[in-house]
C-alpha cells in the first residue's frame, strides 16, 4: 500500500524530482503535519509558480521565435540561445519548486532538485547541482552499473560518456538529445583526463565563462528541432555578422520580453553570487523572511492573473 501510494504521489509525476521509494518509505511511517509547514510548502509553491508563469512564459516567445529562423543573424542566434538557457532553468526549476512546495504542504520532504546550476566553473559541478535527482539516478543505475571508475581509466571515460549519451536518449528518440548527451559526455571526459575539480573553493570568471559557454552550446541542440536546426543557429551564432536583429526576428520582439529576461539574469546573478559566498543554502533566499512576502504576493497573484490571461503553456519537460 505504501508503495502504491508513493507511485501515485502526484506533484513528481509529470516532470520529478526523480526519486526513489527507499527516499520516502520513512515517511510514508512517520510525517509532520502542521500549518507552518503547511505555509512553508504555500510559499514554496508560490516561487515556483511566479517562476514558470510570470518568468518563463514570459520569455518563451523569444526563444520560439529564434528557433525557427531560417536565416538568423549573429544577434539572433545569441539572444535565443541565451533566452532558452534561462527560461529553461526557470520553467523547470520552478515545477520542482511547485512539486516540492506541494509535498511540504501534505508533509512529505522531497528532495532538492537545483543548486544555482549556473554558477558551475566545470560540467562537472553542472551535473552535481542541475537536476540533482536525475545526476544521482544516472549515476546508480547507469555509471555505477557500467562499473564506474573500478576498470581502470579507459573503461572509466567509457563508462562516464555511455552515461551522458544513454541520459540524453532519455529525453527522446532524436539525434539531438544523443548528441547534447555526447557533448556533456564528452567534456567529462576531458575534465576528468584533466584533473578538474568541482566545487573549486575560488572563483574563477574564465573557468566559469567556460563552462557557461559550453552550457549554452548545448542547450541549442537540445532545444533544436533537427539537426539542420541546431545547424543554422550555430553557424549563426560565430559568423558575427554585426550587432543588429534582423527584421523577421526584431519584428516578434517586445520590451516586456526583453525586461522579464533582464529581470530573471539579474536574479540569476544575484542568488548565484549569495550562493557562492555561502550566505543561502540552496541559492535562494528565506522564503519566510517579511521582506520576501512583500515581493512574493504580488508576483503571484499577477502570475494568476497571467496565466488566466493565456493559452496553455506546458511545462518543458513535460514532453521528455
Amino acid at each position: 500500500m505504501d508503495f502504491a501510494t508513493f507511485v501515485a504521489l502526484f506533484p513528481h509525476l509529470i516532470a520529478g524530482p526523480v526519486f526513489r521509494y527507499k527516499d520516502l518509505a520513512d515517511q510514508f511511517e512517520r510525517r509532520e503535519h502542521s500549518w507552518a509547514l503547511f505555509g512553508e510548502g504555500a510559499l514554496r509553491f508560490m516561487q515556483g509558480f511566479v517562476k514558470k508563469v510570470f518568468i518563463a512564459d514570459s520569455i518563451a516567445p523569444l526563444v520560439s521565435s529564434a528557433f525557427t529562423l531560417s536565416h538568423p543573424s549573429t544577434a539572433d542566434a545569441w539572444l535565443g540561445a541565451l533566452s532558452y538557457t534561462v527560461q529553461l532553468y526557470y520553467d523547470f526549476s520552478g515545477y520542482s519548486d511547485m512539486a516540492i512546495g506541494l509535498g511540504l504542504m501534505m508533509g512529505f520532504r522531497f528532495v532538492e532538485n537545483f543548486n544555482q546550476p549556473y554558477i558551475s566553473q566545470s560540467i562537472t559541478e553542472f551535473w552535481r547541482r542541475w537536476h540533482m535527482s536525475l545526476s544521482s539516478w544516472l549515476r546508480d543505475y547507469l555509471y555505477i552499473s557500467l562499473g564506474g571508475n573500478r576498470g581502470g581509466t579507459v573503461k572509466t571515460y567509457r563508462n562516464l560518456f555511455l552515461t551522458m549519451l544513454l541520459g540524453g536518449l532519455w529525453h527522446g528518440a532524436n539525434w539531438t538529445f544523443l548528441l547534447w548527451g555526447a557533448w556533456h559526455g564528452g567534456i567529462l571526459c576531458v575534465e576528468r583526463m584533466l584533473g578538474v575539480k568541482p566545487n573549486a573553493p575560488v572563483f574563477r570568471p574564465w573557468r566559469w565563462a567556460l563552462c557557461f559557454l559550453c552550457v549554452v552550446l548545448g542547450w541549442v541542440m537540445f532545444r533544436s528541432d533537427n539537426l539542420d536546426a541546431a545547424w543554422r543557429l550555430y553557424v549563426a551564432m560565430f559568423r558575427f555578422d554585426g550587432a543588429g536583429f534582423s527584421d523577421v526576428y526584431a519584428g516578434t520582439i517586445t520590451s516586456l520580453e526583453l525586461a522579464t529576461l533582464a529581470l530573471a539574469a539579474a536574479l540569476l546573478a544575484l542568488t548565484g553570487t549569495a550562493a557562492r559566498r555561502g550566505s543561502t543554502a540552496i541559492g535562494w533566499p528565506t522564503l519566510a523572511t517579511p521582506a520576501v512576502q512583500w515581493v512574493l504576493w504580488p508576483m503571484f497573484l499577477l502570475s494568476v492573473l497571467k496565466l488566466s490571461a493565456q493559452s496553455y503553456s506546458p511545462f518543458l519537460y513535460f514532453q521528455f
